[in-house]
């Protein structure tokens, strides 16, 4: 039996969420909801869904069983908890939320009212980091030691057409980005123990590009510019750079070495793209393609609806996005204290999807 799913937030990031969730077989996505109901009935009227309106009327509706929760990150927390209060099961964007308490309170409440709440990013699901986790767990490259994670562009504004959160509470590189870089190195080397992070904001102030609104002039609240020490449970580390004041663009850039080679991951803001191997010994590199499907965001959602059914746990579980904010939050601590912080939250590496794990059949 098909999953019944309602989505709030009719906003940029919709679009992509609506075209593959109305593809998917096991999915069947009843009603899209937003502050805007004008703008809520247009995006369920654009992708063929039968109903749209208000979050309050969406949560309603009996037949919803999950709410995908696209709102910005500043409620995320609070929409997701009016959906746990409602006896829903939640997809949230990333971040989960902006602190560990209210997140906490969240995760605990949808125990207590037996739903579940899982969370982005779902890239780790996708066919390229699901090949990498697969290449790494075979021991290509021995036990994975250290990583060096890199994110550098000039900052979003200058395609975003509304780009002023990104740069307020909840934004910034850490808040926006790290979830996928925290995420995939999370997959690999397990729970966080502690980081120790500096950063700085590169200007007061960003202008608006592109859109109606190009040339409109914001401030800046936040770190745009964050470099970490990540030291985790099992052993290992990590040094991460996260920015959005580098004119030079260099993104996706994850390397994991152990003591047998060094393996070029696959961009953790993508589903696809090959993993690269460079072995001790080796005549060169060995590039290993994406194996599994094509699908993109709202894969989570899908692999949380197949979960239920099956009575499973969920791979892209509140849990994990709980343990990445606890880490982004404990970052944002160590720059302001000038010390390094442990992490108190502890999560499992991640378990690779089945090789022909296919979003596009029907198995419900």
């Amino acid at each position: 039996m098909t999953v019944a799913v309602g989505v709030v937030g009719a906003g940029f990031i919709s679009d992509t969420y609506l075209e593959n969730l109305t593809a998917f077989p096991d999915i069947r996505v009843v009603g899209v909801a937003d502050l805007d109901v004008d703008r809520a009935r247009g995006q369920a009227a654009k992708y063929g869904v039968p109903w749209g309106g208000s979050f309050a009327d969406l949560l309603a509706l009996p037949e919803v069983e999950i709410v995908v929760n696209l709102t910005v990150p500043a409620v995320h927390v609070e929409v997701s908890l009016a959906a746990v209060e409602a006896g829903k099961h939640v997809w949230t964007e990333k971040p989960i939320g902006l602190d560990r308490q209210t997140v906490r309170k969240l995760l605990d409440r949808a125990r207590e009212k037996g739903v579940r709440v899982a969370g982005a990013p779902d890239t780790v699901l996708g066919a390229g980091q699901q090949t990498a986790l697969r290449v790494l767990a075979d021991g290509r490259i021995g036990e994975p030691g250290t990583a060096l994670a890199l994110f550098q562009t000039p900052g979003p504004e200058g395609w975003h057409p509304a780009p002023e959160f990104l740069f307020q509470e909840g934004g910034g590189p850490l808040l926006d980005i790290g979830p996928y870089y925290l995420t995939q190195l999370v997959q690999v080397f397990g729970a966080v123990r502690k980081v120790t992070g500096i950063g700085g904001r590169g200007r007061e102030t960003r202008v608006i590009g592109s859109g109606p609104r190009a040339g409109t002039e914001f401030p800046v609240t936040v770190p745009t510019t964050v470099s970490a020490l990540v030291e985790f449970v099992r052993g290992g580390s990590a040094q991460v750079l996260l920015t959005f004041d580098s004119v030079l663009r260099r993104t996706g850039f994850v390397e994991v070495s152990g003591v047998l080679g060094t393996a070029v991951l696959p961009d953790p803001n993508r589903f696809d793209g090959s993993t690269v191997l460079h072995l001790a010994g080796g005549e060169g590199p060995e590039e290993v393609a994406a194996v599994g499907h094509a699908a993109s965001r709202g894969v989570g959602v899908l692999e949380l609806a197949r979960a239920i059914r099956a009575g499973v746990p969920e791979r892209a579980s509140g849990e994990l996005a709980y343990h990445v904010v606890d880490v982004m939050v404990a970052v944002e601590e160590s720059m302001a204290r000038g010390v390094g912080v442990e992490v108190a939250s502890r999560v499992g590496a991640g378990e690779p999807l089945p090789v022909g794990w296919d979003p596009f059949s029907r198995t419900l």
